[in-house]
């Protein structure tokens, strides 16, 4: 291909893949499978390659990082990203709306609500539409230049999408890491050793403070906007309005907005706020209650640090005191040894928790957290529960200080501590806990899916030796099994074939379990869409690896030692002679059937697993999510639905029964 060709190919997909980038990570809303954008995406790099003047900066693979920096360069910022006045009083709120009345005379005016959203407040500056600048708040007049970060953000849009963008806007919102994206992260820290952190803001922030931009490319970081800084040639009346040209620009605004006429609606909302606020994929502690005209914006002011036409009402902390009744140690499937407080049962955030890790040595001796104390517990990420404090002044003198076993306490083996990690670890590969944690992950629902097999059978199973590695599953009998604790013959049977149906699970659920570090379920289905065979898969070294899309380098790593391992590659060459699918199936042939739509499960189903409606949805280019909102296409209700029912007919969305939606995926999509 000449370069002319090329440099108007690569200008093709750079506009194809910006626009398929916005269609998934902002709007929910895809067009195509993840293996035809991967497919555009591995093209433009293939064309940047052969032709590296052709790479422009907003196109979509600067979002893999580049080379570390030195140290962030200072940013001065023209209008000063202020902070909030605060408050937890619906009383001071009322204040708050008496002082703008006094301020105001008689303008009239209203309010608009929104989402208090936890994360590194941010700004955002584009020229023509192309982004040139990302800096933090820092002190809100000069902050740090993170535009090489800010770049590998999936929903940030590296150019704007508008036929005539204007000469110059400032963007402001919150970078944030997602829940679940929080609690996957931790994980993988722990299992490399290394310190966890302590919620999603802290690491959210700490991962913006990266000088090496391709370790930022790999954390689950997401963006939401609600605020613009200089702006020309571009003007908006309202907040709301600013809102929805935000959207059309391409950012991720503020995902709910409420408008009020006055303050006592104000407060009705806050109450509404406060009962979906789990509902969100990011952390928030409150809401933001401002001015909807623009207009009065500069009449009202700003006092030293905060706008006097906002004020920022912050939710109670869910926190609850218990007692810390037992340390125990548990061994990972890496072979990490983490602490866990046994409590005294207490809800917090809606849920009974019995249980919270201590993470490591470190973090008992940091917050000197003894067996008998009293102790503060809370959500961290509203996910992990986690100790947050201890209550010293509780202290009866019968409490007892914790040490961390010498030796492994499962198989009695040898404990080290590597260079640059905080966490022990047992280095014995044959030690029973790592094998009980890779057998269990191998049989979860979100890999193999093997119906039955718990802790209290996978604990037998290793203990009598009779199983020592995932492959070893397939070589139970009935009668066997039939004499275990808890089996009984029809026990027994149903477990037999469980483990039968696995054989048939799709490709990427046999990638996802075998336990490869740092591969989540989402990693084992790009790696089996990226490679058309276990063979290809093991034969692919760390380059070939990092050629992947959302593959990054310690990830490659990972995944070509485990391949080199060759206790791993017998048990993959036992399992593919029991009979496990080791190839990649063909796309269905109406793949795009559901592109666009969003679906959201709620209930139990009765032909379908949640996880198994939830694979069928995305084969046919569908999206599942986890809250309803006005773009949600379609809500299926199964047995004992909760509260996303009531919210789908409250916003008008389509309800789904389950027959209706098994016609729909199953060919009847006319709708």
């Amino acid at each position: 291909m000449n370069k002319d060709r090329a440099a108007k190919r690569a200008a093709d997909l750079r506009r194809r893949i910006l626009r398929h980038n916005r269609l998934y990570y902002v709007e929910a809303r895809p067009e195509i499978s993840d293996r035809e954008y991967d497919r555009l995406y591995a093209e433009l790099v293939e064309l940047e390659s052969s032709f590296p003047d052709l790479r422009t900066p907003d196109s979509p693979t600067r979002r893999i990082g580049g080379e570390p920096l030195a140290r962030f360069a200072t940013v001065r910022h023209t209008v000063p990203m202020m902070s909030l006045d605060n408050t937890y009083s619906k009383d001071e709120m009322r204040e708050f709306d008496k002082r703008l009345h006094r301020l105001l005379g008689d303008s009239e005016f209203t309010y608009v609500l929104e989402p208090k959203v936890d994360g590194v407040a941010v700004s955002l500056r584009y020229e023509d539409g192309q982004l040139t600048l990302g800096a933090t708040r820092g002190d809100g007049r000069n902050g740090d230049d993170i535009t090489a970060n800010l770049r590998t953000i999936r929903d940030v849009p590296l150019r704007l999408e508008s036929p005539a963008p204007p000469p110059v806007i400032e963007v402001r919102g919150e970078v944030f890491m997602t829940k679940q994206g929080f609690a996957q992260l931790n994980e993988q820290r722990r299992e490399k050793g290394l310190e966890p952190f302590a919620n999603p803001r802290n690491a959210a922030a700490g991962s913006l403070k990266q000088l090496d931009s391709r370790i930022v490319a790999e954390r689950p970081l997401a963006t939401v906007f609600y605020a613009v800084g200089v702006t020309e040639g571009i003007a908006f009346d309202t907040h709301d309005a600013l809102i929805e040209a935000l959207r059309g620009l391409g950012f991720k605004a503020t995902p709910r907005l409420w408008t009020c006429p006055d303050i006592d609606a104000v407060l009705v909302c806050l109450d509404e706020l406060e009962a979906i606020r789990h509902d969100f994929p990011f952390e928030m502690d409150g809401a933001v209650a401002k001015v909807n005209e623009r207009r009065l914006y500069e009449r009202l002011g700003a006092t030293a640090k905060s706008p006097r036409w906002q004020i920022a009402f912050k939710y109670e902390p869910e926190r609850a005191e218990t007692t810390v009744r037992a340390i125990t140690v548990q061994v990972g499937r890496t072979g990490v040894l983490t602490p866990v407080a046994e409590l005294e049962a207490v809800t917090v955030a809606g849920s009974t928790v019995s249980r919270a890790t201590l993470h490591n040595a470190e973090d008992i001796r940091r917050k000197d957290i003894r067996v008998g104390d009293r102790v503060l517990i809370e959500k961290a990420g509203e996910v992990i529960p986690a100790v947050v404090s201890v209550n010293t002044n509780a202290r009866t003198g019968a409490e007892t200080v914790f040490a961390m076993p010498t030796a492994c306490p499962v198989c009695g083996g040898s404990i080290t501590q590597r260079e640059g990690e905080v966490a022990l670890r047992c280095e014995n590969l044959q030690c029973p806990a790592q094998i009980k944690r890779w057998i269990l992950h191998f049989a979860s629902r979100g890999a193999m899916d093997i119906e039955g097999l718990g802790d209290v059978l996978v604990e037998q199973l290793v203990d009598r030796g009779w199983v020592a590695d995932p492959a070893d599953l397939y070589g139970l009998a009935e009668p066997d099994l039939a004499g275990l604790e808890r089996m009984a013959e029809k026990s027994a049977a149903n477990l037999v074939r469980a483990i039968d149906t696995s054989r048939s699970r799709d490709f990427r659920r046999v990638v996802f379990g075998l336990g490869i570090r740092h591969v989540g379920a989402r990693s084992a289905r790009t790696l089996a869409d990226a490679f058309p065979d276990i063979d290809a898969l093991m034969g692919a070294g760390p380059d070939a690896l990092e050629a992947v899309a959302d593959i990054g380098p310690v990830m490659a790593q990972s995944i070509a030692g485990f391949f080199a391992d060759a206790r791993n590659r017998d048990v993959i060459a036992r399992l593919r002679e029991a009979g496990l699918t080791m190839r990649a199936s063909a796309p269905p042939r109406n793949s795009r059937a559901l592109a666009g739509k969003t679906f959201v499960l709620t209930g139990s189903l009765a032909a379908l697993t949640r996880e198994e409606a939830g694979e069928r949805i995305q084969a046919l280019g569908g999206r599942v999510s986890g809250s309803v909102s006005k773009r949600t296409s379609y809500v299926v209700v199964g047995e004992s639905p909760g509260s996303k029912l009531q919210k789908a007919q409250k916003l008008g969305v389509p309800v789904l029964d389950e027959q209706a939606f098994l016609e729909l995926i199953e060919g009847d999509t006319d709708r």
